[in-house]
Formats: C-alpha cells, structure tokens, sequence
C-alpha cells in the first residue's frame, strides 16, 4: 500500500456531493434533522468547524459519548460549495513554510471567514497517523452560505459510530473496517489544493 501524502484531502464523494461530519447534542441535532439543514437553536454567528473524516469526528466526539456531541450528523455538501470554501480559505496556524511572516499570517487569517488546519488521523483504535486530516472552520458569510446554499442533505449516523466503535472494542477490526464510509483521495481544484496548503502528491 502506497504512503499517504502527509496533507490529503479524503472524503466520502460522489459527482457533485461529499459528506462532513459534526456532533452536536439533541436539541440542535433533532430540529436540524426535521428540517433538512441547520435551524435554531444551532447559532450561525459562531465558528462551525466540518470534518470530511469520520474517524477524526469519532476522535473528537468520543464515539459520540462526549457531551453535548451525542449525535453525530453526516452532513452532504455540494463540491462546488465545498471547493469554493477552500480556495477562500486560510491556514489557523502560522507555518514558516507556507507564510512570509507572522504578520502576513494575522493578516490573511483577518481577511477570511473560512480558516482549515491539519490534525492527525486516526486509525480505528483512535491512534494518531502520520498523516493529516483536514478540519475546516466557517464563521461569519461562510456559515449563512454553509447553512443556506451549501447543504444537500442531513443523516443521523450515531448509530453507526456506535457499531463501528462495539466492534473495535470487541477485537473485530475487520468487520469494523468494512462498515466505515469510503473516503477517497479528494480531487481538489488548484486553487482549493494552494490555498490549504496539501500536499503536492495528493
């Protein structure tokens, strides 16, 4: 099996959609799902952070175990919504390989409403990768454009985090493994890959 390229965009995709994951308790997780796309109590003048990894959102939610992330809502995006949120997108983090300075950095960060960053995946037991998931935070237009145009089509997958993590913790890697969503190496435009800094064998 060939290196993953350390900063890949991977995603579950199809022609003109792909999926992200976020948990949220109940009360915003039900009226979202009713509705289709994201209504109150959820708050669009936050930060939302969208995951294409649905074992870094297992990361982050403890298996939807944690509070207030008990639901784990598999979100379908347009890619066109999708890729244009990452070619207006900037780094969260100041890198001297990809910025001039830290002030050019501060700046950038100012100009958008979309910021993406690097964390390691994760395997089914949890465990830190060598490479890199994308984590892509929206605030500001970006969310009303996330909330109001972006959007496809909401699933409630808690249910299978909750097979898939019964599994790992009895040992059947396996079986585990097959029932994870297939997330491919994501072909972004040029201006999408530039603007998150990935990998140029990605």
């Amino acid at each position: 099996m060939p290196d993953i390229p350390k900063r890949q965009v991977r995603a579950d995709f199809d022609e003109t959609s792909l999926t992200v994951y976020q948990a949220y308790a109940p009360e915003i997780a039900d009226p979202a799902l009713a509705a289709g796309r994201f209504v109150p109590p959820f708050k669009p003048d936050r930060m939302t952070w969208i995951k294409p990894s649905f074992l870094w959102m297992m990361y982050r939610c403890g298996w939807a175990t944690k509070p207030g992330q008990e639901r784990v809502l598999a979100v379908r995006l347009s890619r066109a919504g999708f890729d244009a949120a990452l070619a207006a997108s900037y780094l969260s983090h100041f890198d001297r390989k990809v910025h001039a300075s830290q002030e050019e950095w501060a700046a950038g960060v100012r100009r958008t409403s979309v910021r993406v960053q690097w964390d390691p995946e994760r395997s089914l037991q949890l465990e830190r990768l060598e490479h890199r998931s994308i984590q892509i935070g929206l605030s500001g237009s970006a969310v009303h454009s996330y909330v109001n145009e972006w959007i496809v089509g909401l699933t409630d997958v808690t249910e299978l985090a909750k097979r898939v993590h019964a599994a790992v913790r009895a040992g059947e890697l396996e079986t585990a493994q097959a029932m994870l969503p297939l997330e491919r190496p994501y072909p972004l435009p040029p201006e999408a890959a530039l603007a998150v800094s990935a990998s140029a064998d990605s």
